[in-house]
């Protein structure tokens, strides 16, 4: 149980201390309240899915490791795990799915055939919640992907097939966001590429090109989709291409008013995906941030409170783009406990926004164009240790759920109650 006065107590002093710097931490977290993270379902079953009863994570060139027990078996049991989540976590949250996530009890059918229906219970569910919901196509774990190609296959009839399976998404999207009143963000991302050095790369991306350009002859109302481009620095099966990069689909981007997905964990190690974000809304209209944290060159950790995110937060924040900027996380970790590496990793993102919102941004601008640089370095250095993780607490506690360490204690909970019970009940 959390001791309430010794965190009142706390956020006053940090409240005192950081009016001293100009910053008022009310209304840091009035903006930190108005931010939506859209929380990813593959983090809760291993990036499986639903289409059939044993599905599961197959190509694409990423990979889930581990097996936890307790894994969501349908979508009732996945609904009620990132319903635990949310019940752990301050603010706003939203839903992102992938099209293969669908409610297949419906009627059974190929992606090439996917429609609102398959859907519309997770409109339902999300309109009871009062959240949003971003989806993506899935074109992965799919039998035409194991050639390696999809939207840039040169074989005609791959080809068809997954187009059409996207255009089917931007449909879907585009209901989700008229019917619960917020714009669906729709996220291509594919796994197009070549292990081995290829010869032939420009007929790929020219084709990939041809095809959204298909794919994209249909429009729809802004407030009711937002298309969005992820591109890949390599996968596993894809080291020597991958078709869509970041230059391919930033330039395409621009040239087809849409938006660009950051991956954090689909870059070089020593890139800053967040010095990426200053340069990227001088063209586009707003971002999209899959935060993730890679590992050597593995991109899909659970999210920390690291240097990369909190760049990421304060470029975001100095660049005054909370509303150009749709925040979600991308990561899956099927080895640990998978409520809880839901909750840490979004924590570790609202951390990141709150710390960047603390900033006293216009001091530190003056003193840079002042020429004052060690001035702005040992700004910066203090504002290190001032005590923003007191203000999270109280942002906790006014929110009503598990201040600091005591939703780990939840978790465990809920572990023994529920998840247990599944890995039990799935012996039987």
């Amino acid at each position: 149980m959390a001791n309430t006065k010794l965190i009142e107590d706390a956020y006053r002093n940090a409240k005192e201390q950081y009016a001293e710097l100009g910053v008022d931490t009310e209304e840091a977290l009035k903006k930190l309240n108005a931010v939506e993270i859209s929380l990813h379902c593959w983090q809760a079953d291993d990036v499986g899915g639903f289409e059939t009863p044993d599905a599961k994570l197959e190509g694409g060139g990423i990979q889930a490791t581990g097996n936890y027990p307790g894994k969501p078996r349908d979508l009732r049991e996945l609904r009620r795990d990132v319903e635990k989540v949310m019940s752990l976590l301050p603010g706003k949250q939203r839903l992102n799915l992938h099209a293969s996530y669908g409610d297949f009890n419906v009627r059974k059918v190929d992606r090439n055939e996917i429609g609102i229906e398959h859907y519309q219970s997770w409109v339902d569910w999300a309109t009871n919640l009062g959240i949003g919901l971003d989806f993506n196509p899935t074109c992965f774990s799919h039998p035409l992907a194991d050639g390696g190609f999809t939207l840039s296959s040169k074989e005609p009839e791959v080809r068809k097939f997954w187009i059409e399976h996207v255009r089917r998404t931007r449909i879907i999207a585009s209901e989700m966001g008229k019917q619960l009143g917020t714009p669906c963000v729709n996220n291509i991302w594919i796994p197009d590429g070549s292990k081995d050095t290829p010869v032939d790369r420009v007929a790929h991306r020219a084709i990939l090109k041809d095809s959204l350009d298909e794919i994209f002859a249909e429009k729809f109302p802004k407030e009711h989709l937002v298309d969005s481009l992820e591109g890949k620095l390599f996968g596993l099966g894809v080291e020597s291409m991958t078709v869509g990069s970041h230059e391919f689909y930033l330039a395409y981007a621009v040239k087809n008013n849409k938006i660009v997905c950051i991956d954090t964990g689909h870059y070089h190690p020593a890139e800053q995906p967040g010095d990426k974000i200053s340069a990227m809304l001088q063209f586009l209209d707003g971002i999209m941030l899959h935060i993730s944290r890679g590992v050597h060159w593995d991109s899909d950790h659970v999210v920390t409170f690291t240097d990369d995110v909190q760049l990421l937060a304060q470029e975001v924040v100095r660049a005054n783009a909370l509303h150009r900027v749709h925040i979600g996380l991308d990561y899956f970790d099927a080895s640990i406990n998978r409520i809880g590496a839901y909750v840490v990793g979004a924590r570790a993102v609202q951390l990141a926004l709150l710390s960047a919102l603390l900033e006293p941004t216009g001091v530190l601008r003056e003193l840079e164009e002042a020429g004052k640089n060690f001035e702005r370095l040992a700004s910066l250095e203090l504002l290190k240790t001032k005590p923003f993780g007191a203000v999270y607490d109280y942002y906790c506690l006014t929110e009503d759920v598990p201040v600091s360490e005591g939703y780990v204690s939840e978790i465990q909970r809920y572990e023994d109650e529920t998840l247990g019970v599944r890995q039990k009940t799935s012996r039987l």
